[in-house]
């Protein structure tokens, strides 16, 4: 751990060997800010909670906290959460000064991970069964519901590195056997959706019954929006949560209550917004659902095209821009295996060209460069995956912080192989409306019978369960045997005049624009 700091005359801290921390040092602006937002809390002020929560806030940590990186080690946003959770749930930290104490005790990764852990089974029992009457804004919730997945995603990635671990860590890691358990992780998110009823709001909502999405989760009526938004965002951490253990179905079938083809209250934050989308797609690519992956994906990278300089100075600027280009990559990957660029919107696909244009066509050619290249772009663009195992101390300690991910690369790369024994069959249906099965499979170089298995395989590589149980296809080439023949059905996509004269309606409002700048003497 980091030596203690104190403060100087100016109010900043500074590093010490004293053995403990003066409370006494607190800066009177943090003590003010800490103040004027319980208030707020207390009286239920959304409006000036978000102001300080994300502009106040901000400033005030970069201006008193710039020169402590010691302090910065875990963001003070974090702390902040925790401390004022702690007041909003009627439970009391003690005073203003703890959330500085409890930063100090984080510069450790062991440390921070068992406190958080232990921070978290007090929060949920107090969410869980006592009385919450607080009105929060969805940033915030989000950012509990976010900062918790993170930890245990960290904590397990931290755990899993055992051959640089002291002996002083490795104890600790013996007496917190239980720390992060994956159970009780799963359990935490799903006693969140149980306990808030979202599932039922949801579905009351499709009757007419309730008004959860038209009021963002907010309650006008005096009560709290707390639980049944946590318990909504909780849907996201366990799609999140079942994407890093390579547990798709069981993600996707987390999130089925809320649908994303509409406008919901995960698309109320952006970080929420951002999050949904990219397991959701990425747990859909893993399944060969490439049409719904490419459509999703499209989607959200169009959205952050037109919205993201409004976010450039949010904290969460860097972690969009990120989260932005693996997408990208994604979406790169997914057209490779599902050729079907009409699905993709036209400012997305040319951005897509000048990032992945010439890797995707070398992609196209199903060789060994190609595979180094899916390797590439999927290691680059999937979730840190996790082995929520705790080690086996009396063996050899040892690294295997990398084995989940080596893993889902396996997998994926040997589902690309298959694709790739498959790449002629499409090269010549696309090119033939009919063809006898003996032409093709002479210039396939295959007999008939290996023919027949080979376009059989070929439909079921097309083709997908979705999370309905419908079988359905992700080929832009369909084909039916009839008796000798093959009969090729080319699907045709309608096509979307509204995006052609909304981007043309831009392009005006760009030239109309110039045109005012002009001055005419």
């Amino acid at each position: 751990m980091a030596a203690p700091y104190e403060y100087e005359e100016g109010g900043y801290p500074q590093q010490t060997d004293a053995v403990g921390y003066d409370p006494n040092f607190v800066p009177d602006s943090v003590k003010s800010f800490v103040v004027h937002l319980y208030r707020h809390i207390r009286e239920k002020n959304v409006y000036e909670i978000h102001q300080m929560y994300e502009t106040s806030f901000q400033t005030l940590s970069e201006r008193m906290f710039k020169e402590t990186p010691g302090l910065l080690l875990m963001p003070l946003r974090l702390t902040l959460i925790m401390t004022m959770s702690s007041a909003c749930f009627t439970v009391r930290c003690g005073s203003v000064t703890c959330m500085l104490d409890f930063l100090l005790l984080l510069d450790s990764g062991l440390i921070r991970g068992i406190i958080i852990a232990a921070f978290s089974r007090f929060l949920i029992s107090v969410v869980l069964h006592g009385v919450v009457n607080m009105q929060l804004p969805n940033q915030w919730l989000w950012d509990m519901v976010d900062e918790f997945v993170y930890q245990f995603q960290a904590f397990c990635q931290y755990r899993a590195k055992m051959k640089s671990k002291t002996v002083e860590e490795i104890a600790l890691l013996r007496q917190f056997d239980q720390a992060w358990n994956v159970y009780g992780v799963l359990n935490f998110l799903q006693a969140l959706v149980e306990k808030s009823t979202i599932i039922q709001i949801l579905e009351r909502e499709k009757e007419g019954l309730e008004e959860f999405t038209a009021t963002d989760g907010y309650d006008y009526s005096g009560g709290s929006n707390v639980l049944k938004v946590l318990g909504y965002f909780s849907m996201i951490g366990l799609l999140r949560v079942h994407c890093l253990l390579g547990d798709y179905h069981t993600g996707l079938k987390c999130l089925r209550p809320i649908d994303i083809t509409q406008q919901g209250v995960y698309t109320s934050v952006i970080g929420s917004h951002i999050t949904t989308i990219y397991h959701y797609g990425f747990a859909n690519l893993m399944l060969r659902r490439y049409v719904e992956a490419i459509h999703e994906f499209n989607k959200i990278l169009l959205y952050i095209y037109k919205t993201k300089q409004y976010h450039q100075k949010s904290p969460q600027y860097e972690q969009i821009l990120k989260k932005n280009e693996q997408m990208y990559a994604l979406l790169a990957i997914a057209l490779s295996l599902c050729p079907q660029v009409k699905l993709v919107e036209e400012t997305v696909n040319s951005q897509l060209r000048e990032k992945y244009g010439e890797k995707m066509a070398r992609m196209l050619r199903y060789d060994e460069e190609a595979s180094a290249l899916y390797d590439e772009l999927f290691s680059y663009a999937c979730p840190k995956f996790i082995t929520p195992s705790a080690p086996s101390f009396e063996e050899p300690l040892v690294n295997y912080n990398q084995d989940a991910y080596r893993l889902q690369l396996k997998m994926f790369l040997y589902e690309v192989k298959q694709q790739q024994l498959l790449a002629g069959v499409r090269t010549y249906l696309k090119v033939y409306s009919t063809i006898s099965m003996g032409k093709l499979a002479n210039y396939m170089d295959l007999d008939e019978p290996n023919l027949r298995a080979v376009l059989m395989t070929y439909k079921h590589k097309t083709h997908a369960v979705d999370s309905d149980g419908k079988i359905i296809s992700n080929a832009d080439v369909d084909f039916y045997i009839d008796e000798d023949m093959v009969r090729v059905v080319e699907s045709k996509s309608a096509k979307k005049y509204g995006d052609y004269f909304l981007r043309q309606i831009v392009k005006l409002e760009g030239i109309m624009t110039d045109i005012d700048r002009i001055k005419l003497e």
